[in-house]
């Protein structure tokens, strides 16, 4: 049977829903979705097979004007993703539509647009009328170059069907990168780092900032008993620590017995986990510590 595939890089503003989205069209939660912007740091890769059909979608960090080496690393995510693509998918938040910010994101990376065939996403369209839905469809193509607009809600999983199938009809032929079965690249470590922070990210709100990262100290899988998983939450200041681990170790508790139940459906099997939190000043401006830890699962900090 001919088979069709490509890489679909999904970008856009921090907060457009881009995670959201993956997770609507995999069925499944594999990139953390928080309130806060920037939750996603890392390329996730998401993989879509049916059929004769295989899709490598690959969910960016927020586009922004970066502020520090780690926002850096980032930017940098996003444009290997754009350059590597069959599709780009630019995602918006149709509720907070503005056209010279759009002109503002689009410039970004105007160059591989040109060079990619571009759909724009108009996502969050249940917080709008069906006027501003047109509205927006009509300022749209009339004065930016997109080769198809599709209005969605990645939340309540309206018209992703949709997307998916005007994506496949601009699919190149060409065999698959991945087994069928497999949903993504990453391994699970990567994942269980991930979990702990949305639930950092949660728990926390703003006492804490963006500025947390989680490493995982020790991965056993064990035979018989409970797979043993010992993980450090790392941020900036003393006064952090101090938010984070709570009056007699409260909070620092709760986060645990979250995290661990999380981490449990996620693996679908028990795991013991123990947390610690630890300080490294300013780490997302520490060069020796950006290329330490972003290296580990496959992506690259320079």
């Amino acid at each position: 049977m001919q088979k069709f595939s490509g890489f679909v890089p999904i970008i856009g503003a921090p907060n457009a829903g881009k995670s959201t989205l993956l997770n609507s069209i995999l069925e499944q939660n594999i990139s953390i979705v928080t309130a806060k912007p920037q939750t996603t740091r890392n390329r996730i890769t998401g993989i879509y097979t049916k059929d004769n059909i295989q899709i490598v979608f690959v969910d960016t960090p927020g586009i922004l004007d970066p502020k520090y080496k780690l926002q850096q690393f980032m930017s940098r995510e996003i444009e290997t993703s754009v350059i590597e693509s069959d599709i780009i998918i630019l995602v918006i938040d149709i509720s907070k539509y503005d056209r010279e910010n759009f002109a503002s994101l689009y410039g970004k990376y105007s160059k591989e647009y040109k060079e990619h065939k571009l759909f724009c996403v108009l996502n969050k369209i249940d917080l709008v009328r069906k006027e501003q839905v047109l509205m927006v469809i009509k300022d749209i193509s009339e004065n930016f170059r997109v080769d198809e607009i599709i209005p969605v809600s990645a939340f309540k999983k309206f018209n992703v069907d949709e997307l998916l199938k005007t994506i496949i009809k601009y699919l190149p032929e060409g065999g698959f990168y991945f087994d069928s079965d497999v949903v993504t690249s990453q391994p699970e470590k990567f994942f269980v780092a991930e979990i702990i922070r949305q639930n950092v990210l949660r728990q926390y709100k703003d006492e804490i900032p963006f500025s947390v990262y989680i490493d995982i100290d020790e991965f056993k899988e064990r035979e018989s008993g409970k797979d043993y998983i010992r993980a450090s939450v790392i941020v900036e200041r003393d006064t952090q620590k101090a938010i984070l681990i709570g009056e007699s170790g409260l909070k620092i508790k709760k986060l645990g017995e979250h995290s661990r139940k999380s981490i449990e459906e996620f693996l679908g099997r028990p795991v013991f986990l123990e947390l610690f939190v630890k300080v490294r000043k300013d780490w997302k401006n520490d060069d020796e510590f950006l290329k330490k830890n972003f290296n580990k699962f496959g992506t690259s900090v320079t």
